[in-house]
This record gives C-alpha cells, sequence and structure tokens, in this order.
C-alpha cells in the first residue's frame, strides 16, 4: 500500500519535481560559470544587455498577454504585473545611461533598507498572478493597498526604532507567498467538485511558478550579501526565462471560474431544487444509455440536462451518493469503461486501451488516473486477470 501511494504521488507531481531539480540545476550551474567573468565584461556589456532584455521582454510579454486578454481577470492581473516588471527595470537601465547610479551596493555585506524595499515590490508583484488564479475576484486595488502596508510600516519602523527589521522586511514575500500556498488545496476542491479533466487548470502549473519565485528570492538574498559583480548574472537572465515562459503558460491556461460564470451565475439554492431517492436513479439510467463521461469535457453542470439541480445541490449530491467528488467519480466510470473494453477485447493492448480515450483526455492522464483508482498500473491489472485463480 505504500509503494502506491509513492507511485501515485510519482505520477501526480514527478513532472514538478523534475522541473524543480533541473531549474535549481541550471542556476547551480550558471552561479558557478559566473565567477569566470571578468567584471569590466559584465559591469559595461552584460548588464546592461540583460537590463533591456528584461524590460522588453516584460513590455512585450505585457503587450501580448492584453491582446488575449479575452475578459479574464487572470491575465489583466498578470498583463499589470509585467508593466510594472518592466517600468521598474527601463528606470534602472534610464538612471544607468544617463547619470549611472548604483541602486544596488554590489560589494556591501549588508542589504539596505532600500533594497529590500525595492525587492518586496517585485516580489508582491509577482504574487497578484497566483493570488487571482486561486482567489478569483479577491484581488481589487483595495486589498492590493492592504498587502502592502505591512512592507511600507515595516520600513517606516526600520528608521525610527533602533533595531533592524531588516530580516522582517526580506521574510514578508514569503508570507505572502505561504498565504497564497494556503489555498491551493482549495482550489484543487473546487476544480474536482466541477471538472471530470482537470487538464491546463490543475494547481501543477501554480507549484512551477512558486518554484520559480522562490529561486528569484534566493538569488536576491544572494545579490545582496554575496561579493562579486557578477552575482547578479544569474537572476537577470532567469527572469527573463520566468517572464516569457510563464506568459506562454498563462495564455494556454484554462480559467474554471470563468467557465462556470458562462455557464450558470452563482445563486442560492430554492426548496423547489431539493434532491429526492428518483434522482439517483434517473442519473444513472442516463449515465448507461447516454455515457456522457466519454466526453473529456463532461462536467458538473451537464448534470441539469436530466438533474433539476443548481450547482450547490448538485455537488452536494455526488458527495452525498458517491462518497468523493465529481472528478473522482467521473474518472470511476472512466477506469470502469476501460476494463470492460479490455474483456471485451482481450487482444488489445492498454496502450490501445489509452488510445480509444475513455473520457480522458491523454494518454498520460489515463494512466496516472487508473494507477490512482486501483494502485496498479493498466498492465499490471490486465497480466492480474490472465491470472488463474
Amino acid at each position: 500500500m505504500q509503494n502506491n501511494t509513492f507511485k501515485n504521488i510519482w505520477f501526480d507531481y514527478k513532472s514538478e519535481v523534475i522541473f524543480g531539480v533541473v531549474m535549481v540545476a541550471v542556476v547551480v550551474l550558471s552561479s558557478y560559470l559566473a565567477q569566470f567573468i571578468p567584471d569590466d565584461i559584465y559591469d559595461r556589456v552584460l548588464t546592461p544587455t540583460f537590463n533591456v532584455g528584461t524590460f522588453t521582454a516584460a513590455f512585450a510579454c505585457a503587450w501580448i498577454t492584453f491582446r488575449h486578454v479575452e475578459h479574464l481577470r487572470i491575465r489583466r492581473a498578470w498583463g499589470y504585473a509585467l508593466l510594472i516588471w518592466g517600468l521598474g527595470d527601463l528606470s534602472y537601465f534610464v538612471c544607468y545611461v544617463l547619470a549611472p547610479m548604483q541602486v544596488m551596493n554590489m560589494g556591501a555585506l549588508r542589504i539596505s533598507t532600500y533594497e529590500l524595499l525595492i525587492g518586496n515590490l517585485l516580489g508582491w508583484v509577482m504574487v497578484l498572478y497566483p493570488t487571482e488564479t486561486l482567489r478569483p475576484g479577491w484581488l481589487t486595488w483595495k486589498t492590493v493597498l492592504w498587502q502592502l502596508l505591512p512592507m511600507i510600516a515595516l520600513v517606516a519602523l526600520d528608521y525610527v526604532i533602533p533595531y533592524s527589521l531588516r530580516l522582517l522586511i526580506a521574510l514578508y514575500p514569503y508570507a505572502l507567498l505561504a498565504l497564497v500556498l494556503t489555498h491551493i488545496r482549495r482550489y484543487q476542491k473546487w476544480c474536482e467538485d466541477n471538472f471530470s479533466t482537470l487538464d491546463n487548470m490543475d494547481v501543477q502549473w501554480i507549484i512551477r511558478y512558486c518554484i520559480m519565485l522562490a529561486i528569484i528570492g534566493v538569488n536576491y538574498v544572494n545579490i545582496c550579501v554575496a561579493s562579486g559583480h557578477t552575482r547578479g548574472f544569474t537572476q537577470q537572465w532567469f527572469v527573463i526565462v520566468m517572464l516569457v515562459y510563464s506568459t506562454e503558460q498563462i495564455l494556454y491556461r484554462k480559467d474554471p471560474w470563468q467557465r462556470l460564470r458562462t455557464i450558470e451565475p452563482e445563486a442560492e439554492p430554492t426548496e423547489a431544487e431539493q434532491p429526492n431517492a428518483a434522482y439517483k436513479e434517473t442519473l444513472e439510467t442516463w449515465l448507461e444509455k447516454d455515457k456522457p463521461y466519454l466526453n473529456p469535457d463532461f462536467q458538473l453542470m451537464d448534470l441539469r440536462q436530466v438533474l433539476p439541480l443548481n450547482r450547490t445541490y448538485l455537488s452536494r449530491f455526488i458527495n452525498s451518493e458517491y462518497g468523493c467528488s465529481f472528478y473522482q467519480w467521473v474518472n470511476r466510470l472512466r477506469i470502469e469503461e476501460a476494463k470492460r473494453l479490455k474483456m471485451e477485447h482481450p487482444e488489445w493492448k492498454a496502450q490501445d486501451i489509452a488510445e480509444r480515450g475513455c473520457g480522458f483526455s491523454s494518454r498520460q492522464a489515463f494512466y496516472r488516473t487508473f494507477l490512482r483508482e486501483t494502485g496498479q498500473t493498466p498492465s499490471e491489472w490486465w497480466s492480474t486477470q490472465n491470472t488463474p485463480q
């Protein structure tokens, strides 16, 4: 059982583990190679080049994002974050060219309050996207200002009181990120209660995004406390990669909250919508006859074709009658369909079954779900069916 649990976790998060390991390895290698770059080459050539690349990438990605915003708040939040980042780097470049100005004291052993404030503002900007993803509608100008107030208060206090608050200031962006991460499970459960396929709307992308944010945060601390001009080399190119990669991913992801809002506005359930004993029989008759779960886009609201319930009662009905979320329930039906096909066509291989879909959006989703539900891979399950009892 423990081995199966490990398999499930690996199947669910192996891409995130691999992504994190690769990113860390590349950053460590880059930091090592950066020490061989002459300081004068880095200061006069690489720094302005990377700086131009950063604000160019930020503005270009913002332009693309706003062109494809499609009335999605989640994309609008990302577009504004890109604009703020681009304006910040453009201002630094203007100061660098017109009136050389050392924003970062690269050789300092201590980070200044000003440096911390700049880093915190950029860190806060990058938290806007996952906040809007996991808590749609919560992010407003008012809540944004409330998020900034503790940071401003800590900076002000650091100038007034005789004790240093630099550590608290440095940790504040991580507190915001930790607060965002506490909503991942709630978001995942909401998706599972409404959709049968979680591709492009699950939490894996948020995890990868947070991995990149964590790497940028660690690099920023290194920039502030380490010695040597080239310590910013890794941070500069990694930010460019993150901005471009994140924009591509965000434009590719779906917004499940928006999909449901276009189907039915949230409404309070009425007495006439109370489920009754005949609903389960009606539902299962429909499932057996039409097999709607074979459609990869099958979702909770599709049940309204046979059940006169709103979304709240539909979700409660599935949870109470089948003891699981809508996502788990539908995927169990799909697994049973796959088993039925194998029994009817014993000559088919697991890959043949997966290619026929059975309602799964991909072969990877089929294998992952089969392992989670049965504790065995499809091939292992097929072999047990042919083993004499």
